[in-house]
């Protein structure tokens, strides 16, 4: 996600998160933890999370920022963990160009690693009064879990339905957006009819996000990505652009015979198969979650704090519609 207009206005507010974030990893008991937990908060990251946090807040002329602060680190610690948990199950040796926890201090400490990360979070929240912002992170982070359970199964799935796919992507990725928007209108003091639009807007955007992520595994370069183009479709994660392809009976064919063990030349020559049958339709979905995004934002009161979530939403669709 290129937000990178936003970060000029928004980055006192990113600078202060950032600055909580290490504060927060610094004051682990094992010097080991903290030394895991900084590694991945050094390797940087675009703070996409606690950004939402900040902009939905902004839409209250009465938020405190530190409410705000809490709720943004809460949230970007969650999504630490997740990460760090990713890499182990996808034995994934390099993340932002930096080693993973996981290559550097083996499957044990990075798994450690992700809880203590996940428990820092449930500090933070706790400074969070309101009992609405506990109840929405706490259902986040249960689908967030089941989401990475039902990937782990589906991998290799070329069976599984386009209904499966994208329940699994709510999981593990709108659904954390969605609570960002939504704790920023909860801390911010805004109305529940108010910061549960937020939140559909949140989820609307993180589907129509991962949706173009995933469309970018085809179409993208390997400088762009920072991996070969394909990586999901070698490893086992079966995405829209390749639902898509599969409606070709003689592409579907060489598609379920992928493996751990299928050849670089068959998996960039699926790369270009699916790049021409499947991206387009895919992104077609993810326009239609953009489309929602907008009425959600359109039924919002129209104060001006809107015009970057407005802009956001340009951003992620190709089509400037």
């Amino acid at each position: 996600m290129k937000l990178n207009f936003l970060y000029a206005n928004m980055q006192k507010d990113i600078d202060l998160v950032e600055k909580e974030l290490k504060k927060a990893l610094s004051g682990a008991a094992a010097e080991t933890t903290s030394d895991t937990a900084l590694h991945l908060l050094e390797a940087g990251g675009k703070r996409i999370r606690p950004m939402f946090v900040c902009l939905s807040a902004r839409l209250s002329p009465d938020a405190d920022f530190g409410a705000v602060k809490n709720a943004s680190v809460a949230i970007e610690l969650i999504h630490m963990a997740s990460i760090v948990h990713d890499d182990v199950v996808d034995d994934a040796d390099l993340r932002r160009g930096r080693e993973t926890i996981k290559s550097k201090w083996g499957n044990h400490i990075a798994m450690y690693t992700g809880d203590f990360l996940f428990a820092k979070s449930l500090e933070y929240m706790t400074e969070i009064k309101d009992v609405a912002a506990h109840k929405m992170l706490s259902h986040v982070t249960v689908e967030l879990s089941t989401g990475e359970i039902e990937q782990l199964k589906d991998k290799y799935n070329f069976d599984q339905s386009v209904r499966n796919y994208l329940r699994r992507i709510k999981r593990k990725t709108a659904l954390l957006i969605a609570a960002s928007c939504g704790l920023g209108g909860i801390v911010s003091g805004q109305s529940e009819a108010d910061y549960q639009k937020l939140y559909r807007f949140g989820y609307y955007v993180g589907m129509a996000f991962q949706i173009t992520d995933d469309v970018l595994d085809f179409v993208g370069s390997e400088k762009e990505l920072g991996k070969p183009a394909g990586e999901d479709l070698r490893q086992g994660n079966v995405t829209l652009p390749v639902f898509f392809a599969m409606e070709d009976p003689f592409l579907k064919k060489r598609i379920c015979q992928v493996t751990e063990e299928t050849p670089a030349e068959e998996i960039a020559a699926l790369v270009e198969e699916v790049k021409k049958s499947g991206a387009k339709k895919a992104e077609d979905i993810a326009t239609a979650y953009l489309k929602k995004a907008v009425g959600m934002l359109d039924s919002l009161p129209q104060v001006p704090e809107l015009k970057p979530l407005k802009q956001i939403v340009r951003v992620l669709d190709k089509r400037n519609y």
